[in-house]
């Protein structure tokens, strides 16, 4: 499948939007188109230019300053006319909503359902209009930032949008996962503690 790759590191909004439609309409088979940029602004707002156009679309951050969207293109768009993005170019659109995850499961009773509850639960976070601004996670949750966690695609998704991701340090030493953190960064207690005073809300599954 021929793979599109559109530059569009140090530019401002809107012009990574700009540069993706026009490879999009320039594209005249089926394919993928890969935007890279370097800010969470403009990778929400492409994902939005995607939803306009029905196309599948996945984020990844490579690091602080390198971000890839990458859009599934099942046939060529040409110029038909699609549903024009809500363009965002406010320096932070996420909101004052601090999530804190202390178990790799939601509830109590079954683990096998909870497992898959907290799953569910993760994802809705990726799917809410204003994401938040802070995810904890600490004792059991530490698990599910680290290899072999089967909500890693949606938590670096979330990364990718902006927002961060924090797991315990304690934790990932006590349950030995140190060296098998895959997404987001190490934090402590006072850490911790200081975002959850500081939040607008906290939500804790």
């Amino acid at each position: 499948m021929n793979t599109v790759v559109v530059n569009a590191v140090g530019e401002q909004c809107p012009i990574p939007v700009v540069k993706a439609t026009r490879a999009l309409r320039a594209m005249t088979e089926p394919g993928v188109l890969e935007v890279h940029v370097d800010n969470e602004i403009a990778v929400q707002n492409l994902t939005r230019m995607a939803s306009g156009h029905r196309l599948t679309a996945k984020a990844e951050k490579r690091s602080e300053q390198e971000f890839v969207v990458t859009m599934e293109v099942s046939e060529p768009m040409g110029e038909t006319p699609v549903e024009e993005p809500a363009l965002t170019c406010a320096p932070d659109s996420r909101g004052g909503l601090v999530a804190a995850v202390d178990s790799a499961f939601m509830g109590r009773g079954s683990d096998e359902l909870g497992a898959v509850l907290m799953k569910g639960f993760l994802y809705a976070l990726s799917q809410l209009p204003q994401l938040p601004r802070t995810i904890l996670f600490y004792n059991g949750g530490a698990h599910l930032t680290c290899r072999g966690s089967e909500s890693l695609e949606d938590l670096k998704h979330l990364e990718a949008q902006g927002v961060e991701i924090l797991t315990c340090g304690t934790c990932l030493n006590h349950y030995g996962l140190t060296e098998d953190l895959e997404v987001g960064g190490v934090t402590n207690m006072y850490t911790i503690v200081e975002k959850l005073a500081g939040a607008g809300k906290v939500v804790k599954p």
